[in-house]
C-alpha cells in the first residue's frame, strides 16, 4: 500500500500544528480514524486513502488538483465529493447552514457507495469525539463549534442518519454513528 503510506505522510505533514477544536488533539488523528473506520467498510486503497485526506483541501493550503497530481483522479474525486465550500474571507458561523445544507444536497445525488464510506466514516470520528466531550461536559460543548446551536447541530448530524440508512442500514458501524447521534441528542438507543 505504497499510496496509502504517501496519503498518510502529505496528510501528516499538511496538518502539521493543526489541532481539533474540542480535544486539543493532533488533527491528523481524526484523519486517520476516520480511515481506520473507512477501511472496516472496504478494502480499496483508493477510498481508504481518500478519508487520510479528507480534510487536506478543506482546512489546509493544498487545493483538489494537487490531490489529483499526487493521487490520481479517483482519490481527488472521492476527496472533492467530501470537501464543503468554506468561503474563505467570510466567518465560518456566517456560513455553516448553507455549507452543510449544499453538503447533504450533494451527498444526497451522488450513487458512489465510496463517497458514503466517507461520510460514514468522517462523522462517526466526529460524532465519537462529540460523545466523549458531551459526556464530561453536557451541552457546554457546542461553545466550541462554529454553529453553537444544539438543534442545529442536532438537524446536521440527523440528517446524515437519514441520507446514509439506505445504503448502509444494515452496517454496524453506521449503527454505531446513529446511536452516537440519538444518544448526544437524547433520542434514547438503537439498534
Amino acid at each position: 500500500m505504497d499510496k496509502l503510506d504517501e496519503a498518510i505522510r502529505f496528510a501528516t505533514d499538511a496538518h502539521k500544528g493543526q489541532k481539533r477544536k474540542m480535544t486539543g488533539i493532533p488533527s491528523i488523528l481524526h484523519s486517520l480514524e476516520a480511515a481506520t473506520i473507512v477501511s472496516n467498510l472496504t478494502s480499496d486503497e483508493d477510498v481508504i486513502c481518500a478519508a487520510v485526506l479528507h480534510d487536506v483541501v478543506e482546512d489546509t493550503k493544498w487545493e483538489i488538483g494537487d490531490i489529483e497530481a499526487r493521487f490520481g483522479a479517483r482519490v481527488a474525486g472521492l476527496v472533492g465529493a467530501e470537501t464543503e465550500n468554506k468561503r474563505f474571507g467570510l466567518p465560518p458561523s456566517a456560513t455553516w447552514r448553507i455549507r452543510k445544507e449544499e453538503s447533504l444536497a450533494h451527498l444526497k445525488r451522488v450513487p458512489d457507495i465510496n463517497v458514503k464510506y466517507l461520510w460514514l466514516g468522517d462523522k462517526l470520528s466526529n460524532m465519537r469525539a462529540i460523545y466523549v466531550e458531551y459526556m464530561k461536559d453536557g451541552d457546554e460543548i457546542w461553545k466550541n463549534f462554529n454553529e453553537r446551536d444544539k438543534a442545529k447541530q442536532q438537524w446536521y448530524y440527523e440528517s446524515v442518519v437519514e441520507v446514509l440508512r439506505s445504503d448502509l442500514k444494515d452496517s454496524p458501524i453506521f449503527w454505531e454513528y446513529e446511536r452516537l447521534v440519538n444518544t448526544v441528542f437524547k433520542k434514547g438507543e438503537t439498534k
